[in-house]
């Protein structure tokens, strides 16, 4: 989870407050930021870069809350344009074009369709929408659509890296799309981009502001336990307390903020989340008709859906309703059914069912509190509102509202600015053409990855296609993995997952600041979200993490079990000991 949802020097734990030296060092930190979602994360990184020494706390791990639970898209948000938030659409549409060439291992082109039903259908309410009404139907016909797009490409032209949108009527959709309801009339297509692996690019940007500023420190499994005097009291999950004083303290707890204002000694009602739940499929037939593409749909109800090949699997989603538990939340039977309803009456050739979903996820997404009827038309735009220091709290609090993965770039580059206002310092560096992570000197051409690979290949001793594999799920990182010396060697691999090897989880948990079983299958790796980690597999990875992190018997059977309730409990995850997985 992006929080720290913790008690304030009044009602915190007289156990734990004892526990804390007042008399203890105390480091301070130009700037305290509290949660390493992909805002946290974006914001350390940048400022960083421009010499600010921070401080960032994670509750959790990092990337482990809503920032875990997106669409796994990087878009320009064309549903925006009907709410005329064009504001949020230009700067989206550059962000996402911006990531294409900043984290191009992880984020790529996806050819998107946007089927229709009608001509002219919502016309009327989208104009009823762009008065400001907040109860107009939410369907939309070809020619909505088309003017859609249209708008979209003028809006997608900065740092242009994809083509522009293109319509086929019925006949040629169909022909393209033959899975479609026969009831189509025309076929919008334009391009957007995916992300491969969200959670590891979180983690790569607080690698990068680690190294860009060795005076700034990431904690992870570490919670706000006590504010007294000025002094912020934080403790690690091993119990070592870390004591420091600030001049701004970053709210970037997500859907915990306003319990974090409180925890800092301020009362706000700040978030009014909602709630997005997706489900992946174990569906060869469905994978072999999208070829690489999105279908973006309306379901029977006039909300949004959408489903696309997402390493190997096919990503439905999502739901979005008013939400306020961000602890608590999981995808319920209910979304379920209306995910199932929803593709058969877009694909009635193709059956969907229970028995075919590996893998489920929902989150709270931070939105601003509000009083919109419809939670789909509230708004994806960021803020950060600030409570001023005071006599009693010396340091500065601004919270990190809203905003989306595509645009956690820019929201970042504009709390930055402020801060380096509020601390009298200049910008050193723009993040607009900084690389992130892998995507550092990650080749591009053909050519030039079959250099890359080739010498890595010889230097490693690795096979020239097991090499791509890494540079696919590392980026340029991969080097560092095939070239790791440690107990165990790259053929030997997972029990059951296959391209794994014991030698990457090594890697992964003496470079990557591991503290617990889930934070490798779940964030490092992708063996969770695509279905395909086993019982053994987990047995063997916790063999592996108890070997570097000296977990007793008793602490690796600990968190064998704490995983292992994670998945079957909240990503209605079941384990097949006899039913292989589709590829």
């Amino acid at each position: 989870m992006e929080t720290q949802c913790m008690d304030n020097e009044h009602t915190v734990n007289d156990e734990v407050v004892g526990g804390i030296d007042p008399t203890a060092e105390v480091t301070h930190y130009d700037v305290v930021i509290i949660g390493a979602g992909i805002n946290g994360a974006g914001l350390f990184r940048d400022l960083c870069e421009q010499g600010v020494s921070c401080l960032l706390v994670e509750k959790k791990d990092y990337g482990a809350g809503t920032s875990a639970a997106p669409s796994r898209l990087i878009h320009g948000g064309l549903k925006y344009i009907e709410t005329a938030e064009l504001g949020l659409v230009a700067q989206s549409t550059l962000e996402r074009n911006l990531l294409l060439r900043n984290a191009p291992h992880y984020v790529t082109p996806l050819s998107t369709f946007i089927p229709t039903f009608s001509w002219t259908k919502g016309v009327f309410a989208a104009l009823r929408t762009l008065c400001g009404s907040t109860t107009a139907p939410r369907s939309r016909g070809a020619l909505l659509i088309k003017v859609g797009l249209a708008i979209y490409d003028f809006y997608g032209a900065r740092k242009r890296v994809m083509p522009k949108h293109r319509f086929l009527f019925r006949r040629r959709a169909l022909a393209l799309l033959p899975i479609l309801n026969r009831n189509i009339v025309a076929l919008g297509n334009y391009y957007d981009a995916k992300i491969a692996q969200p959670e590891r690019l979180v983690w790569e940007l607080v690698k990068d502001g680690l190294a860009a500023n060795e005076q700034s420190l990431a904690l992870n499994g570490t919670a706000l336990r006590q504010v007294e005097q000025g002094v912020l009291s934080f403790q690690q999950d091993n119990g070592h307390v870390t004591r420091v004083s600030t001049n701004i303290v970053i709210n970037a707890a997500g859907p915990w903020i306003d319990k974090v204002n409180q925890s800092l000694g301020v009362d706000s009602r700040m978030i009014g989340g909602t709630k997005g739940s997706h489900i992946l499929l174990d569906h060869a037939p469905l994978i072999r008709a999208l070829d690489g593409a999105m279908i973006y749909f309306e379901a029977d109800d006039g909300r949004i859906c959408l489903v696309f090949e997402y390493l190997g699997r096919a990503l439905v989603g999502s739901t979005d309703s008013k939400a306020d538990d961000p602890d608590t939340v999981k995808c319920e039977e209910e979304e379920i059914d209306y995910f199932l309803q929803s593709l058969s009456s877009l694909m009635p050739s193709l059956s969907f069912t229970r028995d075919q979903i590996v893998y489920a996820y929902s989150g709270i997404r931070p939105l601003p509190l509000t009083d919109a009827a419809i939670p789909g038309l509230i708004s994806r735009d960021h803020s950060a509102p600030v409570f001023e220091a005071t006599h009693e709290r010396p340091f500065a609090i601004i919270s990190l509202i809203g905003g989306k993965w595509t645009t956690f770039r820019g929201f970042a580059e504009e709390v930055a600015d402020d801060v380096l206002k509020r601390l009298h310092k200049s910008r050193r560096v723009s993040t607009q053409d900084l690389p992130i992570g892998g995507g550092r000197d990650f080749p591009l051409s053909v050519a030039k990855r079959k250099q890359w690979v080739t010498q890595v290949s010889e230097r490693s001793g690795l096979q020239i296609e097991r090499v791509d594999q890494l540079l696919e799920r590392y980026g340029s990182h991969a080097q560092n993995v095939a070239l790791h010396q440690g107990e165990w060697q790259d053929d030997q691999r997972l029990p059951d997952s296959n391209d794994v090897s014991l030698a990457e989880i090594d890697w992964i948990v003496k470079n990557e600041q591991v503290n617990h079983l889930d934070d490798i299958v779940m964030r490092r790796t992708t063996l969770a979200v695509t279905g395909e980690v086993t019982l053994k597999d987990i047995e063997a990875i916790s063999q592996v993490a108890a070997k570097q992190l000296t977990w007793d018997e008793q602490r690796k059977h600990q968190e064998r079990e704490a995983l292992i309730k994670q998945l079957v409990n909240k990503n209605r995850y079941r384990f097949y000991p006899d039913r292989p997985l589709s590829r």
